[in-house]
């Protein structure tokens, strides 16, 4: 089978698509043939080697972190799904696998797709949509008249943000490029700030929380405007001690190595009194089920910017690097 296999870490040139022997079904697990797969900026961080502290893969290893696509066989114990039902799935963070021809996943992280959409459209759900759902719901604690801030709201997890914040019955506050603002008010933002010519740390006060998505200086300017007591949620700052324990069950030595890098946020966290909180989103089935029922109901939809064919997989991760998507980047490997 075809798949885009990380031979080393490194640039661009380390990661090719190769042809490999085609994985089989252990117990509980799915041999999924993959009809689509969303790229995410975790993809080129991994092939890069940003993430080795986290997670070091065993190399070569085949890429790709989300995927729809139809069940092809079961392994042994699986009770939920039957050869041809249309799946998708966040595959598990220490095997990846979407950038394939045929995926094995867990039975427990599998969902089957929403009925009212194609494959490309559901295959730029799992990883964003579930990172979003978690932040907001589980973290944040959003519920009705939340005042949250979303910088960023027109990138893959940002579309979902705003919906799920919506969804919840949030007020969002978020920020985007006069391109992107057509977009984001689109998804049910009831303010957007044009980065380009004004600054939010200005104009926003006493927000209940905020769920930061670039990272960077916009990160240490969001701590100022979310009120005393509140928390603000990353994916794009630093990790801190908790992210080792709860996300990744890892010990003292990775506790200790976060808790050294993310002191400048933590201290500037408390300086406003607020805290902070850095999320690796976790699978899960279930809540993909969840997503499933609201695509359905109309209540969110995905936002794809472009999508690649398989042979042009490299030209996709470039293209998402580029930072230019509004919404998700998709690789479609089975024609319609």
């Amino acid at each position: 089978m075809r798949a885009f296999v990380l031979t080393d870490y490194g640039g661009a040139d380390r990661a090719q698509l190769l042809e490999v022997s085609c994985p089989h079904p252990a117990p509980a697990s799915v041999l999924v043939r993959v009809h689509a797969a969303g790229l995410n900026p975790v993809d080129y961080k991994t092939r890069d080697g940003a993430l080795k502290v986290v997670q070091r893969y065993t190399l070569p290893v085949v890429m790709g972190n989300e995927l729809a696509g139809v069940v092809e066989t079961c392994g042994e114990g699986v009770t939920g799904f039957l050869p041809g039902d249309r799946v998708f799935a966040r595959m598990p963070k220490d095997a990846m696998g979407a950038l394939a021809d045929y995926a094995v996943v867990p039975e427990k992280f599998l969902a089957k797709m929403p009925e009212t959409v194609d494959f490309v459209t559901a295959a730029g759900v799992p990883l964003a949509g579930l990172t979003a759902l978690q932040a907001l719901r589980d973290e944040l604690g959003v519920t009705q008249g939340t005042r949250i801030f979303i910088p960023g709201g027109a990138g893959g997890v940002g579309t979902f943000a705003i919906q799920i914040a919506r969804w919840l019955g949030a007020e969002v506050t978020t920020t985007a490029s006069p391109r992107g603002r057509a977009l984001v008010e689109d998804l049910g933002a009831d303010r957007v700030i044009d980065y380009t010519a004004e600054r939010f740390e200005t104009l926003l006060h006493d927000m209940d929380g905020a769920f930061d998505l670039l990272g960077g200086e916009t990160l240490m300017k969001t701590f100022g405007v979310v009120k005393r007591g509140g928390k603000v949620v990353s994916i794009a700052g630093m990790p801190e001690p908790e992210t080792a324990r709860k996300d990744l069950g890892r010990g003292p030595i990775l506790t200790a190595l976060f808790w050294l890098i993310s002191y400048r946020l933590r201290a500037e966290a408390r300086k406003h009194a607020v805290s902070y909180r850095y999320l690796f989103m976790h699978p899960s089935g279930r809540e993909l089920a969840e997503l499933a029922a609201l695509i359905d109901a109309g209540t969110i939809k995905t936002v794809i910017d472009r999508v690649f064919p398989f042979d042009a997989v490299s030209e996709a991760f470039a293209y998402l690097e580029s930072g230019r998507a509004k919404g998700k980047v998709v690789v479609q490997l089975v024609e319609p």
